[in-house]
């Protein structure tokens, strides 16, 4: 098993993964990448018009997958 670690990206403000997850491969953090991505964005989505949040995996070699995510909101008509 690898340790992974998962550093998330909200806007300008980093939170640096400091423990990580023992994952058998890196298909499974891919998979914890999306999964977490998706799950924190689900909780902000409606509180602002733009959203931009990433994580970033790593492990004991440095960043090997980059998930992101973009949203914005407009009003085009009122």
């Amino acid at each position: 098993m690898t340790r992974y670690f998962f550093d998330i990206h909200d806007g300008d403000r980093i939170t640096v993964d400091v423990e990580g997850l023992e994952l058998p491969d890196i298909e499974a953090a891919q998979e914890e990448a999306a999964l977490s991505l998706a799950e924190m964005i689900r909780n902000r989505l409606w509180d602002e018009p733009i959203v931009r949040m990433a994580i970033h995996v790593r492990d004991a070699g440095g960043l090997i997958v980059e998930a992101r995510f973009f949203w914005e909101m407009r009003h085009i008509r009122q």
